[in-house]
Formats: structure tokens, C-alpha cells, sequence
């Protein structure tokens, strides 16, 4: 499948899947003969980083995380958002286009949590829309995303884990980050709503899209085979029309 072409998949997961196991162990071989470079983004407490691990342990991938402990400017951003949001998210940019570049360099195929993409268009484009970003600020930021992103190694793939509010909210209340005490129902729905725009208009490079209020990957292993049966199927540009009665 070529690069452009936007594959998304909702509407495709059907759950009573007989063959998902059946020719899992048959692609997994096919497709480890080629490296591949995989994202998956989503909201935050979407299962972004347990997927990320689940899929790198079934496919033998290796995985990278998000890492925002090294930024040096979360204190301060926390501290005075408006004033340190440019800073924060520029720091981010570069922390994630050097990560990108040598993820995309390595031979064994990889699979990372959270994208550069998620950055400029979800978070600064929030942090711009809330009043956090000063306009002059955030058009110079997006000036050097795109001119970053121009020059980044296309993924292979992109998943986004797709989840309602209650979902998002339940499964962060769950972890119990003190980072994360302060986010809002109506802050996320914001994300969701840019999320569903970013989507919308996506075509770098083919997108999976997974029903995580549905799919149970954490505690199912055949909501994870299904999952994993999917992204094996988009790599080797597989399609499948089933007519529901």
C-alpha cells in the first residue's frame, strides 16, 4: 500500500472473528522479513502505552515510550502556562524529530507511543486554542514543525486508539498519576474533538483505528490477537469487505 493513502479501519473490527488466530503466527513470520515503523496515538488514557507493549511482546517489535521527565521546561510550564507553553512545546518538537529519526533508522521494526503529529496538532493547537499559546508564538512553532515533518521518514502505519470521555476518565482515575489529577472531562472532550479533526484529514500514512471502549486488549488475548491480525493485515496492505445483514 502505498504512502498517502489513508486506510481507516473503523467499522471493521468485528469481534466474532474466527480467523483472527488463524493465520496470525503466518504473517507475523511474512512480516517480520520487513522492518516496520508503527505509532500509536490517541487521548490520554486511551491505553496508548499498554498497547504499545502488548503488541511489541506479541510481534517480537521493539517499543518506545513517551518520556516527559527530561523536558526542562515542565516545572516552569506548570508553574505559568501561557509563559512557557512555546518553550515546552519547542523543546518537544526536537526531543521527538530526533527520536523519530533514529527509530526510523533502525533495522528491527519498532512500534512508539505517541507521535510528533499529536504534538502540533493536538497539544499546542489545544494550548493555542485555550489562550495558553500566544498567536505569534504558535505560528512560528507551526512554521518549524512543518518544515521539520517535511524531512521525517513516513511510518509504516499509525493506530489510534479511539475512546469515549467516561472511558478516558475512568481508566485515569484507575493509574492515579498525581500528574494527571488536575485534567478535566471537558479537557479531554477538547482533545477528542481535535483528535477527530486531525483524523479527518490524515493521509501520511495508512491509519488503524481502534474501538478502545470496546476492545479489552489489557485483559483479553483475543481482543489483542484481533488487534494484532489488523495491523498485520494493513502492513501487507490487505482490505477485507464483509456485508453485515
Amino acid at each position: 500500500m502505498r504512502a498517502g493513502v489513508r486506510v481507516d479501519t473503523q467499522g471493521d473490527f468485528g469481534y466474532n472473528l474466527p480467523g483472527s488466530r488463524r493465520s496470525l503466527v503466518s504473517e507475523e513470520v511474512s512480516v517480520a522479513m520487513v522492518k516496520r515503523f508503527v505509532i500509536v496515538a490517541g487521548n490520554i488514557g486511551s491505553g496508548k502505552t499498554s498497547l504499545t507493549t502488548l503488541v511489541a511482546q506479541r510481534l517480537g517489535w521493539k517499543a518506545y515510550y513517551e518520556s516527559v521527565e527530561d523536558n526542562p521546561y515542565l516545572a516552569d510550564f506548570y508553574a505559568d502556562m501561557r509563559q512557557w507553553s512555546f518553550h515546552l512545546q519547542i523543546f518537544f518538537l526536537g526531543h521527538r524529530a530526533e527520536l523519530h529519526r533514529h527509530i526510523a533508522a533502525l533495522p528491527e521494526s519498532v512500534i512508539q507511543d505517541r507521535s510528533i503529529y499529536e504534538d502540533r496538532h493536538i497539544f499546542a493547537q489545544a494550548l493555542f486554542d485555550m489562550g495558553m499559546m500566544r498567536k505569534r508564538d504558535f505560528d512560528a512553532y507551526v512554521r518549524l514543525y512543518d518544515m521539520i515533518v517535511a524531512h521525517l521518514p513516513i511510518p509504516s502505519l499509525l493506530i489510534y486508539l479511539q475512546a469515549s470521555v467516561p472511558t478516558l476518565a475512568r481508566r485515569i482515575r484507575l493509574r492515579g498519576r498525581d500528574i494527571e489529577s488536575g485534567i478535566t472531562e471537558d479537557y479531554l472532550a477538547r482533545l477528542n474533538e481535535l483528535y477527530k479533526v486531525w483524523m479527518e484529514g490524515f493521509n501520511l500514512c495508512p491509519v488503524l483505528t481502534v474501538p478502545a471502549d470496546d476492545l479489552d486488549f489489557v485483559n483479553s488475548a483475543d481482543h489483542l490477537d484481533i488487534i494484532c491480525t489488523r495491523i498485520l493485515d494493513r502492513l501487507q496492505g490487505k482490505e477485507e469487505v464483509i456485508l453485515k445483514p
